[in-house]
């Protein structure tokens, strides 16, 4: 346990494996060993060898889960290691990938010195090389030189500021290093790097668990059902709403207007687009115009603000602060709308930050 807490995962291997011999049910030892394979197969030069012990690896995790381990750790290295037991190579440069394996090789072996000697070299031979730079920072981080691995994870950032692993890290990083509010913005930019992979939230998952706090959505839901058959368009109005003085029933023009996107809207939106999708441009026309008719009617006194369904009025709000397109691709995507996430993402960065800041992630006190 000693030799796997100071990364000397080669020579915690031959022990691990007894050790399991001895103690099959022991949620622990079944998770570090299967680390200890993962790390042993990076400096494997056979790729089928690789392969078998990457292989080997997955199923030792797969046993720790059937014995109960379900920790984001265990998850989150059952999710990089596919089926088959595959990898890819670092680089398709035989010059850049043999640098890595090296330093990763060293890595394995609690070389901190000499991985981190390794990484250099890769950036040298490959300056857009995103992984040596994350797994630089992340060499300084396990000898708690937390400033150099702060300057590697910038370097992975200006690299690829669209993967999420190296602010992951980061985050990682500025928690243990006393800055809980650092690792606050470094998890949340994360998730804004990369929302729809699971990883991206494992860091602010963790995050708000240690200062025992809750992530939230707002839950922002039409009271009516629509459903589509063929060409036809059905829209069933919860009648609850009609007698009610809260602005329920304007949800009404939410179902009408997304049907004009399916029939028409949608190809002038995306003529390169041959089928209809669920999109973003179209959820965000249909709930800013319940927003908007919803805000003409407190105007005119038709219905008063402080009478206003909770749902309607953070709706009505998220609209007017700009934040709805935001809210749209990060607290409601679909498959249909999460292909429209990058091109927003890129013009509209400062947004998605500032949503997670004001409504998903609390402060820490």
């Amino acid at each position: 346990m000693d030799l796997f807490d100071q990364n000397r995962y080669e020579e915690a291997l031959p022990l691990f494996e007894q050790l399991v011999v001895v103690y099959p049910k022991d949620v622990v030892l079944q998770e570090r060993l299967g680390f200890c394979l993962n790390a042993h197969a990076v400096s494997m030069k056979d790729p089928e060898a690789r392969r078998q012990t990457r292989l080997r690896a997955r199923q030792v995790f797969l046993r720790a889960r059937e014995l109960g381990d379900n920790s984001n750790l265990l998850q989150t290295a059952l999710s990089q290691i596919p089926e088959d037991g595959s990898d890819a190579p670092y680089s398709d440069k035989k010059a850049v990938d043999d640098a890595m394996r090296t330093a990763e090789t060293a890595f394995a072996k609690g070389d901190l010195a000499g991985a981190l000697a390794g990484y250099t070299e890769v950036l040298k031979l490959d300056p857009q090389n995103y992984l040596a730079a994350v797994f630089g920072g992340d060499a300084c981080f396990k000898q708690k030189n937390y400033d150099a691995s702060y300057e590697w994870f910038g370097k992975a950032v200006a690299i690829d500021p669209n993967q999420e692993i190296a602010y992951r890290y980061w985050g990682d990083a500025l928690y243990a290093s006393g800055n809980n509010a650092g690792a606050r913005e470094k998890f949340i930019e994360a998730i804004v790097a990369s929302p729809y992979e699971r990883l991206s939230w494992v860091g602010l998952t963790q995050w708000a668990d240690r200062n025992g706090l809750k992530l939230t959505q707002p839950k922002i839901e039409s009271p009516n059902a629509m459903s589509t058959n063929g060409d036809t368009t059905n829209i069933t109005i919860d009648a609850s709403t009609l007698n009610k003085r809260d602005g329920s029933d304007s949800w009404l023009i939410y179902e009408i207007a997304r049907t004009s996107w399916k029939t028409a809207e949608f190809h002038k939106e995306f003529p390169t687009e041959a089928q209809y999708r669920h999109s973003l441009p179209e959820e965000s026309h249909a709930l800013g115009v319940v927003a908007d008719t919803v805000s003409e009617r407190v105007t005119k006194n038709e219905i008063k603000a402080s009478d206003l369904n909770p749902q309607l009025t953070t709706l009505v709000r998220l609209k007017s602060e700009g934040l709805l397109e935001a809210y749209i691709l990060l607290g409601r995507p679909d498959q249909g709308i999460a292909q429209d996430y990058a091109a927003y993402r890129k013009d509209h960065r400062d947004k998605l930050l500032q949503y997670m800041n004001e409504y998903v992630v609390p402060v820490a006190k």
